[in-house]
């Protein structure tokens, strides 16, 4: 079965059904994403000796292979899974988009906007709507304040309206109004993406 395609994650998640099960039976907090699974612990030593155990039943009743290189026990703001990176609010565990994610996006925007690839200004447009819209979708449960404030910050704006912007208790059109009067032409190049406008102007002219 082709990995990637609609039907491919139920195999898996058949296999996977039993430890699920059991992780649930023993009453561990955790999430499982296709095959990569994160076991929450209260400390260092309980999460070692939850490992143990859980690779020992993995390896022995469903006769399934842990990965031991990328097995492994570490503080959960040193974790991305997957795509996330965690961080502790208040005696709470809580996640953003990772900043490798946000990297990820930047390049596929740029490959989505370049001349290079010969689209239309039409299919460019849609291609870039459907990422956009797919990632804002992916990372939705994510804490976006503080990426947003990062990113709206590298514009140029005085501080008070990144916070106004960042924080969206206003309104989303409100915030696209203020970031629409800062990115410039200008702005826009220097991070690498081109202006829709100049390039639909071009097309018109050709």
């Amino acid at each position: 079965m082709p990995q990637g395609g609609q039907p491919s994650p139920l195999p898996g998640n058949i296999m996977l059904n039993e430890p699920d099960r059991e992780l649930t039976r023993r009453g561990y907090r955790f999430v499982r994403y296709m095959d990569d699974c994160m076991i929450f612990c209260k400390s260092r030593k309980s999460a070692e000796r939850t490992l143990r155990n859980i690779i020992s039943f993995i390896e022995g009743k469903p006769f399934l292979k842990v990965n031991r290189k990328k097995t492994s026990v570490a503080h959960i703001s040193k974790v991305k899974y997957p795509g996330y990176a965690f961080y502790c609010y208040k005696g709470k565990c809580r996640f953003r988009v990772h900043p490798k994610s946000v990297e990820k996006k930047k390049d596929k925007i740029r490959e989505l906007t370049k001349r290079s690839n010969g689209w239309g200004n039409e299919y460019r447009a849609m291609k870039l709507t459907q990422f956009v819209r797919g990632w804002v979708n992916y990372f939705s449960p994510a804490d976006m304040k503080g990426l947003l404030y990062h990113m709206i910050k590298k514009y140029g704006m005085s501080k008070w309206k990144v916070h106004e912007m960042s924080d969206c208790r206003k309104g989303i059109w409100r915030s696209a109004l203020m970031l629409n009067s800062v990115l410039t032409k200008q702005a826009t190049a220097s991070l690498g993406y081109i202006s829709m406008t100049d390039y639909y102007l071009k097309v018109c002219e050709n």
